[in-house]
């Protein structure tokens, strides 16, 4: 049967905690989309270990893994995830898969994701109003989209205006070069001098290279799937991202380029939906994001920044700081009303062991119009002018720590309080909650 682990936010919830702990009995663990611009830390026996593309079902030794069609890979970066985890003494062998129709990064799509994300910001910084002077540009709508630069977008750029080129292709030397070489003349029509530096031929010939080291890695995830559900062995799909980073339901254009869902991972791995046997939807306690765009429940005075210190909120992948803000429950809901959740994992419950009052956004007002809005607008340009409305609840500084429980009933009543409030706004039951750095800091219900 299959369990999928999702994000519920804007990323960086907490996801890897949990999958490391439900991949000890899982047969398989797979990535359905996204790349490597995606990260998270585990702690196994006694080692850390990054995760970017590579599942993190490798730190069981029993378990499969696999990378899947809806993923985009950039092959030196796949191998060097590999030699990081050798070198810390994780044997991976006749363990890690690709999928061969996942579709590859390029160094070419690297140097395209840099020089978009500069064309965002000069554009926001130049806009100008009709009457001449400089317009303040909307948070929500304007400026760049604050991405990894990992060339992630202009892939699947490439992929949905069908010329990409997928892993397979790799082992057919001239439909390879061919197929590049395209890419890189229609990227140098559209930058010219900008990226006179890239040398086309240079990066065909690295594939050389590759090409063997690869061969031993490269499967047809379609079959291999398939065998997988008919034995009805314990699948574990590991999210990457979160919802509201979700190309066709987060906060466009401020997203990644993939389809972060449940619909992305059934596509993505080819799943039955009649196998899934849990959606476990990751919250954090309290909200961050990282990059651009709209976060309506951002405190960027003192208990954001608070949160920032006692969360130690600096992303993995790119080590930059992230934005915090309270829960906010209209993201929540919105969540699950497209990725359908059957529980919840909250995480970091710990670090409101701090705060003598909590804040929950439960809705948005906008003043033109004067509504209140509990479901999550698709217009940002409403969501820019509109007024976040928050709850007040007790804290429990003072009365009790969330850290390092391990049951229930060791939560002060005020946190338990928390929890069932979340539950009830939500509609889902909260079924894991994080109470530490610690794999076992946590709570199962």
């Amino acid at each position: 049967m299959i369990t999928i682990v999702l994000g519920a936010q804007w990323g960086d919830e907490g996801k890897g905690k949990l999958t490391d702990i439900l991949c000890a009995q899982a047969s398989l663990c797979a990535r359905a989309q996204g790349g490597n611009n995606a990260g998270h830390t585990i702690v196994a026996n006694g080692q850390t270990y990054d995760f970017h593309i590579l599942p993190s079902g490798l730190t069981n030794p029993q378990c499969l893994n696999l990378i899947g069609t809806g993923c985009v890979v950039h092959i030196p970066s796949f191998f060097k995830e590999l030699e990081d985890l050798h070198k810390k003494g994780l044997n991976t062998e006749d363990r890690i898969f690709l999928s061969g129709r996942a579709h590859i990064v390029f160094d070419l799509h690297l140097l395209i994701d840099g020089l978009q994300e500069g064309e965002l910001t000069e554009a926001a910084e130049q806009e100008q109003s009709s009457d001449g002077h400089m317009e303040v540009v909307k948070k929500s709508t304007g400026g760049a989209i604050g991405t990894t630069k990992k060339g992630i977008g202009p892939a699947y750029s490439a992929k949905h205006a069908r010329s990409g080129v997928r892993v397979h292709q790799i082992f057919n030397k001239a439909e390879l070069g061919k197929r590049l070489r395209v890419l890189a003349k229609g990227a140098q029509k559209r930058y010219g001098s900008a990226i006179e530096g890239y040398d086309v031929e240079a990066e065909i010939a690295r594939f050389d290279t590759y090409r063997d080291q690869l061969r031993p890695f490269v499967v047809d995830a379609v079959p291999l799937m398939a065998s997988a559900q008919k034995k009805n062995l314990d699948i574990l799909v590991e999210g990457a991202n979160a919802l509201m980073l979700d190309i066709d339901h987060g906060t466009y254009p401020f997203v990644t380029s993939s389809a972060t869902g449940t619909g992305g991972a059934i596509n993505g791995l080819a799943l039955s939906p009649f196998k899934i046997k849990e959606i476990i939807g990751v919250v954090k306690a309290y909200t961050t994001r990282v990059g651009g765009g709209p976060f309506p429940s951002e405190d960027t005075n003192d208990d954001g920044n608070a949160l920032q210190r006692l969360g130690h909120e600096y992303g993995v992948t790119t080590g930059r700081r992230r934005r915090c803000g309270w829960l906010d429950l209209v993201v929540l809901t919105h969540s699950h009303a497209i990725n359908h959740y059957t529980s919840l994992n909250l995480t970091k419950l710990d670090i409101l062991d701090h705060f003598s009052t909590i804040r929950v956004a439960v809705a948005y007002k906008d003043p033109d119009s004067s509504t209140t809005l509990t479901d999550f607008p698709e217009d940002l340009t409403v969501l820019d002018r509109c007024e976040v409305v928050y709850e007040e609840l007790p804290g429990w500084k003072g009365k009790g720590n969330v850290a390092g429980a391990r049951e229930w009933t060791d939560l002060p009543q005020e946190a338990r309080a928390y929890v069932e409030f979340i539950e009830e706004r939500v509609g889902v039951r909260v079924k894991f909650i994080g109470t530490g750095v610690k794999r076992e800091d946590l709570i199962v219900r």
